[in-house]
């Protein structure tokens, strides 16, 4: 069925009627908590019911729009689900872009047979890397109550309840509101990197696994209901492949308390957490193995197996009370057994050896049970564990390990130094042919500058220590659970070779008759503007040398960051920076018989690389997505994406069929060439120059830190890593780390990195080449780059606030700095709005009533939330330079919680 217009705006309409209905009801379930818990003053206050005072309003009103947001938020979420299920029956599954069913259907007209679709899913590798980024203001425990009132608010939704049962649903949705408000909020301790740890196992090991019994579901049926052959399906086994990764407890770039024994201990945790997972869902599957002997023939090798196991099990007492318990029962018999095994392994106690040996016996399970007739058992449910073993074996997520070049260099400039190498204490700002020479010299050596047990300095201790974990855990656990090394700010060749030379000095290594190995792949992660030009240079030297071919890896990673390369240079510049980088970095690998697997550091907001995934993946660059994926998911954005299970299911199937898709395009001929490419270097120089120019004009610093609350972030407790790389406060851009520096913009509603620079590119082309901008206009159509480029910058304006910007400006102490600046920053915002409002033929309200409806509910209570920020931050700060310390202190509660609410309103933070 085709999708019509009248269609498609009723279904937008009926969601908007969902979205105020489900929100009217979640507020009335608010006023009758705040009324049995007496805060009867903050009634008239509740948001979206009637008109709202604005003017000093009560203790608590921060709490409480911060409350209403996160169910605006949850309503949106919900409807979304509700909206899409209508889709789908009005439409056709197929109607909804970037699941399933449109993808195979995408690829079917393709030409493509399922044989070949097969040959795609095959390649397609897809990993989600969880990290901790210091942007997740909410605590756990109301993410806890969150989830108890999202379950009530679904079961809601069932059309037969009586009316005594809809009150009690009612009653429970008041007794979880009740209990949220008097659950503290926000961070006032900033947690350690277990409790981040913690919160990323819930997701894997307790709502991934659920959300992937779903996802193999849709994926099934899609294919099933495309017409291709189910057999070809099953045996191709586990396609397309989703994993996850993490960094929590590896990442190390400027966060000091990731030290070797916490990377230890991470490991353990997952390990402990992955066993975890396998056993519940082995209980699970015990349920449905309820078949009888007496009924059916029991096959030899099950009953050895079952003798096996519990002559091994160790423990005569759990034996025999299995054996009495399920002996009539054997398939259950022996998934009581790999239980039982699994809980004494999770004890610490012997196990299963690894992954491979436990898969054995699922796979018996499986074969066994199909000669009994029961194929359905299999294909339900062991079909689905043996996948979830696959994707989470005994690890749960792959931990990379990230440290920052420098630090690299300082360590090896101390064990030269320790080693006696002339000038070696230098290291750092050797020549690089000069670095280079000691690293090919070295590298042919297998012996170590010095004895495991001496120190040769802090730098290299921690580098040292970090890899002789990995070595250890290699050698106990296998390499399953660990992923990369990587190297943030790569600038150079020998930036990358000297892993190596750390990995040699730690014992991280393997020996092969070539010579030795690194058994983790080393990884460069390039960031800034300047290092993503040198970066295919960089990598034809890297995959030339006899090290890394002697690794004969199929597949390089190469990391690409979104964050520092968008401080670095504006929006738009950096946009184009990372398309020509990864275009660039393909043709390298090309060339040298290699794949690539991007790793795409996106951050939370569109200025750190955010946005619809499947628009995001339509506008790589071709060639350049050979079926392997990773990308980061930080702070807020993983309790957004995945905190219930429609919206992981939704947003992991976006990624998996965007990838599926993408890649299967990507292999085809290249498509005529975006008819607007072409243009966008100059853009792209010009918005760099605005951008820089704003940066680096004389006073600017002081205007940043004085009108938005950065230095209230920088003393925030939100996540375990400190701000700035050196942790130290102070007024250098370059040391600040880009989340902060989006999260200030965001909450004092400039969103300037967000579109800064777009506007001056586009007058400046309009007035001097207004030919080539009336060919930019007819080509934006059809650019996918520039569209999706574009649209995002769009999104960060009709976010962006004029009004509260000036109120946050307010805070400027000096007026003529202030004015200075604000100036130029309203000429460009007014700039950028009506150039592309013209571009678009239209302004983002008349084409985006989705995104224009969003934006309109929330804004009435964000704006008394600002006006009390900009109050609170002023008494904050002269607290602070009055040097009333205690008193500046027992205020700032109140200043995180404010910050806590907008990010709310807002939906994000940096």
């Amino acid at each position: 069925m085709t999708e019509s217009s009248p269609t498609r705006e009723q279904l937008r309409l009926e969601g908007f009627e969902q979205i105020d209905e489900t929100l009217e009801t979640l507020i009335d379930c608010l006023a009758e908590a705040l009324k049995s818990l007496g805060e009867d003053d903050l009634l008239p206050y509740l948001p979206w019911s009637g008109t709202v005072p604005e003017d000093h309003p009560p203790e608590g009103t921060q709490q409480l729009y911060s409350i209403g947001f996160q169910l605006l938020n949850m309503t949106e979420e919900r409807v979304a689900a509700a909206i899409r299920r209508e889709r789908e029956k009005t439409l056709g599954a197929d109607s909804i872009r970037g699941l399933w069913p449109r993808a195979l259907k995408d690829m079917r007209a393709m030409g493509l047979s399922p044989e070949e679709i097969i040959g795609v899913l095959r390649d397609v590798d897809v990993q989600p890397v969880l990290t901790a980024h210091p942007t997740e203001a909410k605590r756990s425990s109301v993410r806890e109550r969150h989830r108890a009132l999202y379950d009530e608010l679904v079961r809601s939704e069932y059309p037969k309840y009586t009316e005594r049962e809809r009150r009690r649903i009612r009653q429970r949705m008041v007794t979880a509101l009740e209990t949220l408000w008097r659950t503290g909020e926000i961070h006032l301790v900033r947690p350690d990197l277990f409790r981040e740890l913690r919160d990323a196992i819930h997701y894997l090991r307790d709502l991934f696994p659920h959300a992937l019994n779903r996802l193999d579901l849709h994926f099934t049926e899609a294919w099933r209901d495309a017409g291709f052959p189910m057999d070809t399906l099953r045996a191709a086994e586990n396609v397309p492949r989703l994993s996850f990764g993490t960094w929590i407890g590896g990442d190390r770039d400027g966060h000091p308390l990731v030290t070797p024994e916490v990377t230890h201990e991470t490991l353990g945790m997952l390990r402990k957490a992955a066993l975890q997972l396998l056993h519940r869902e082995l209980v699970t599957l015990g349920t449905q193995l309820t078949l009888s002997r007496q009924l059916n023939d029991v096959p030899d090798e099950l009953e050895t197996r079952i003798d096996e196991l519990t002559f091994t099990l160790g423990d005569e007492a759990v034996s025999t009370a299995l054996h009495n318990r399920f002996h009539e029962e054997p398939w259950r018999h022996l998934a009581a057994l790999m239980a039982a095994r699994l809980e004494r392994q999770i004890e610490g106690l012997p196990g299963y050896p690894g992954p491979a040996a436990f898969g054995e016996d699922l796979k018996l399970l499986g074969d066994t049970i199909s000669t009994t007739g029961c194929t359905h058992i299999d294909e339900q449910y062991i079909r689905p564990l043996r996948q979830k073993l696959d994707i989470f074996g005994f690890h749960l997520a792959t931990l990379d390990v990230r440290q920052n070049s420098e630090f690299h260099d300082q360590a090896i400039a101390q064990l030269l130094t320790a080693a006696g190498v002339p000038d070696g204490e230098n290291y750092g700002s050797w020549p690089e042919e000069e670095r280079l020479t000691l690293l090919e010299n070295e590298l042919k050596s297998p012996r170590p500058f010095l004895h495991d047990t001496a120190s040769a300095g802090e730098q290299a201790d921690l580098v040292l220590d970090a890899h002789r974990v990995l070595a250890a855990e290699i050698e106990e656990h296998g390499k399953h659970g660990l992923g990369a090394l990587i190297v943030s700010m790569t600038r150079q060749l020998s930036d990358l070779l000297g892993v190596f030379l750390l990995a040699r000095e730690a014992g991280l290594m393997e020996m092969t008759p070539e010579g030795p190995v690194c058994p983790l792949e080393v990884v460069p992660l390039f960031e800034t503007m300047d290092d993503l030009e040198r970066a295919p240079g960089i990598m034809a030297a890297y995959l030339s040398h006899p090290f890394v071919k002697r690794r004969a890896a199929p597949v390089q990673q190469v990391m690409l960051g979104y964050s520092d390369s968008n401080k670095d240079c504006g929006i738009l510049a950096a946009a184009w920076s990372l398309h020509e980088a990864q275009e660039n970095l393909t043709q390298v690998a090309t060339e040298h018989g290699v794949k690539l697997r991007f790793f795409h550091g996106r951050g939370g907001t569109i200025s750190r690389g955010a946005g619809p995934t499947h628009w995001f993946m339509a506008a790589l660059p071709h060639g350049s997505l050979s079926g392997g994926f990773r990308m980061t998911e930080q702070g807020e954005s993983i309790a957004q994406k995945y905190a219930n299970l429609a919206n992981a299911t939704y947003n992991l199937e976006l990624l998996l069929a965007g990838t599926a898709i993408t890649t299967a395009h990507h292999r085809q001929p290249a498509p005529a060439e975006d008819p607007a490419e072409s243009l966008v270097p100059e853009l792209s120089a010009a918005s760099q120059h605005a951008y820089q120019q704003l940066l680096h004009a004389e006073g600017f610093i002081d205007f940043y830190r004085q009108a938005t609350p950065i230095d209230a972030l920088e003393n925030s407790r939100i996540g375990s890593r400190p701000a700035r790389r050196t942790g130290t406060k102070g007024h250098s851009i370059a040391d600040l780390r880009a989340i902060p520096w989006v999260f200030s913009w965001t909450q004092a509603r400039f969103y300037l990195p967000g579109w800064f620079g777009v506007g001056s590119a586009l007058e400046e082309m309009k007035t001097n080449s207004p030919d080539k901008f009336a060919a930019l206009k007819d080509a934006l159509p059809q650019s996918t780059f520039l569209s999706y480029t574009l649209t995002n910058v769009e999104t960060n304006l009709a976010s962006a606030n004029l009004e509260l910007m000036r109120s946050y400006a307010g805070l400027v102490a000096d007026e003529a700095l202030r004015q200075r600046f604000m100036d130029i920053i309203v000429a460009e915002f007014e700039r950028t709005r009506d150039l592309l409002a013209e571009l678009f033929d239209g302004d983002m309200r008349s084409r985006r009533p989705r995104m224009a409806k969003t934006l309109d509910i929330r804004e009435a209570p964000l704006r008394v939330l600002h006006r009390q920020q900009v109050q609170l931050i002023a008494h904050w700060r002269q607290l602070v330079a009055d040097g009333q310390d205690s008193e500046a202190e027992a205020l700032f509660p109140k200043l995180l919680l404010s910050i806590n609410a907008i990010s709310s309103g807002l939906r994000t933070t940096g």
